[in-house]
């Protein structure tokens, strides 16, 4: 089933939405939560979280990509959980990852000013489009959808070595970015 007529069973209400959602993207939900959570039974909650917002948002929500809408309903979810579970602890994968950023991306913004944010939104948006295609992937799989080293240079083809030094560049080159719009790091 394609996912205009899986929108069309959320508006119709019908509850047969929710198993195609599930046949078509679970797999996909569930290895983003697992990238985030690194355990299969908060991941397996989150997912089902996840079903229940998408029944709760479309309708009124007419998603332009369900697979992007599912993506970052359950990344939200996952990383709300990751925090619940890990308030006040220095802990796992997702810490380092976010750790590897936290050069790149100035840490004094307040979130509360809108305009500042989208601007920085904006910024790290520019710089994205400006990349190799290769190098975008890399960097969304890892600090977007929370995929390790391990897994991406497995599939990319190299060494683990080789892809930290990979994104170390790639962030490096961001930061430099960031710079230049007018960011103190």
């Amino acid at each position: 089933m394609d996912d205009k007529q899986i929108i069309e069973l959320y508006f119709k209400r019908d509850e047969k939405a929710l198993s195609e959602t599930q046949n078509k993207y679970g797999k996909y939900c569930l290895k983003i939560a697992g990238n985030i959570l690194e355990d299969i039974e908060d991941s397996k909650e989150c997912v089902n979280d996840t079903w229940v917002t998408v029944w709760n948002k479309i309708p009124p929500i007419i998603p332009a990509s369900l697979k992007a809408f599912l993506g970052k309903i359950v990344r939200d979810i996952s990383l709300s959980k990751y925090r619940e579970n890990h308030a006040g602890k220095r802990y796992s994968a997702m810490t380092v990852m976010l750790d590897e950023l936290e050069d790149c991306i100035p840490s004094g913004i307040n979130v509360e000013d809108q305009a500042e944010k989208r601007e920085l939104i904006g910024l790290v948006n520019d710089y994205l489009e400006s990349i190799k295609t290769e190098d975008r992937v890399l960097f969304v799989r890892r600090y977007y959808f929370g995929e390790s080293v391990k897994a991406l240079s497995e599939e990319f083809g190299c060494s683990e070595n080789r892809m930290t030094q990979k994104l170390l560049k790639i962030r490096k080159k961001l930061k430099t970015f960031v710079e230049k719009g007018g960011y103190e790091l």
